[in-house]
């Protein structure tokens, strides 16, 4: 790649053989006899670095440098003067620019400054470029799904993203919850700082506390040396902590006077430290219950559910099954290298026919294997598993007309015909979970007609 460069002087044979030189680099140069028509050119092409000098017709070299760094922050900017003084060098790096040197003494350094002035200008540019990869999978555009609960879910997660407050993510496991805590950490005032997560059901609780909350030298057999927890590995950013319900009570205990004071004590240790952090819970259990049954900390609990998200099921989203798996047949069939496989009709039918109980990782897990398994051009359903492939010749056994599970039958069939069919609905009616809805709706044969 040809870099491009720029030389501001008004000095017309000093600009010609300045282009000259740099030319024979394999460097592509622009010339401009003043600040106007230097900044045009800025605007006009993809400059990398820019030679100008310091005493200009139009103004002062040292002050433009502010104005190119302000309109374009990537662009390094080496600064010629015929009389070098060290106010005008300290105010150039100050005002952002690579380097300050003098015409005629300093001459041989041009080169080798333009080389390091364009591979910072590289580095730059890779960095940004990595940083908007990293945004652009976290942000809730690559959010797949049109069905009405995903996006009421995708707007509430907007909307509190902007803030501070502590967010509390439900759901069954599988259906998301650590993208939209990403999504939302990236979408933040936080961004750019650190996103740190961890799984309180992976550990033991000795094992949890010392990597939520960090250890000293001495502390218990094995710690070696200090450790910082997650809670100080997070400040200024955000933590996640993952199936939060599964933390035992007495770190429950601790973790509530983290969120109160912002201050915690390393294992082992006796003096405070502070940590200024955002926290993303998530669980699949119900804390609401877990909390009137004493198994969690009411305290921590209302707490954490300052603002509550519940991300829907993939029986919540059966318009969107279709999509993911267009999304995950051509993701894998990338990463298989093969050419995208077409869908076909049955295929997609068994999956939309399905009850899902692993959500959308169950979904991709699914995908994936069907991928590695396909020989032709086309997914059909024999490359599904076999419980997917023979659901639909499940036959509900006969009931009795005076069966409680007939009259339960009879009940929940018009529940849901009350309710034009809305799930979520008829399960609150019922006073059963959403899951417990479509377990019977199952059990009973009854048509699970699509949301």
């Amino acid at each position: 790649m040809t870099h491009k460069i720029l030389i501001i002087d008004d000095e017309e044979k000093l600009r010609s053989l300045l282009a000259r030189i740099i030319k024979s680099e394999e460097f592509e140069v622009f010339e401009a006899k003043d600040l106007k028509s230097g900044y045009k050119k800025l605007e006009q092409m993809d400059i990398d670095v820019v030679l100008c000098d310091v005493k200009l017709p139009d103004g002062n070299g040292v002050d433009f440098v502010e104005n190119i760094k302000t309109g374009f922050p990537f662009v390094e900017v080496i600064l010629l003067t015929a009389f070098g003084n060290i106010p005008d060098g300290v105010k150039a790096m100050k005002n952002g620019a690579f380097d300050y040197i003098v015409k005629g003494d300093d001459n041989d350094k041009i080169i080798p400054l333009l080389y390091k002035a364009v591979e910072k200008v590289h580095l730059q540019k890779k960095v940004q470029q990595l940083e908007k990869r990293i945004n652009d999978k976290y942000s809730f555009s690559t959010i797949i799904g049109k069905s009405k609960g995903i996006e009421q879910v995708i707007d509430l997660a907007q909307k509190v993203a902007k803030t501070d407050s502590t967010v509390l993510l439900t759901g069954e496991t599988g259906t998301g919850k650590e993208v939209f805590a990403q999504a939302i950490h990236e979408n933040s005032n936080r961004v750019g700082k650190s996103f740190v997560a961890l799984n309180c059901s992976t550990f033991s609780k000795e094992i949890l506390e010392s990597e939520l909350f960090g250890h000293k030298q001495g502390a218990f057999t094995g710690a070696l040396k200090d450790k910082k927890g997650f809670i100080e590995e997070a400040n200024g950013g955000t933590l996640f902590l993952d199936e939060i319900g599964e933390m035992p009570i007495d770190l429950q205990a601790k973790l509530l006077r983290v969120l109160e004071t912002s201050e915690y004590i390393p294992v082992g240790d006796t003096t405070p430290k502070k940590s200024n952090f955002r926290l993303i819970a998530a669980t699949n259990r119900d804390l609401k219950t877990e909390s009137d049954e004493h198994r969690f900390r009411s305290d921590l609990y209302f707490r954490l559910n300052i603002f509550e998200i519940k991300l829907p099921s993939l029986r919540e989203r059966i318009k969107d099954i279709a999509v993911l798996t267009h999304h995950f047949v051509k993701q894998f069939s990338e990463k298989t290298n093969k050419k995208t496989l077409h869908i076909a009709d049955d295929f997609l039918q068994k999956l939309e026919n399905y009850s899902w109980p692993g959500n959308i990782r169950e979904l991709k897990n699914i995908i994936e294997r069907s991928v590695i398994l396909s020989n032709g051009d086309t997914l059909t359903s024999d490359v599904l598993p076999y419980e997917m492939q023979h659901q639909a010749e499940k036959t509900t056994k006969s009931m009795s007309a005076f069966s409680m599970q007939s009259v339960e039958k009879l009940h929940i069939q018009k529940v849901l015909n009350y309710t034009k069919g809305n799930k979520a609905e008829t399960a609150r009616l019922l006073e059963i979970g959403i899951a417990t809805l479509y377990r019977k709706l199952e059990e009973y044969g009854i048509e699970n007609s699509k949301i």
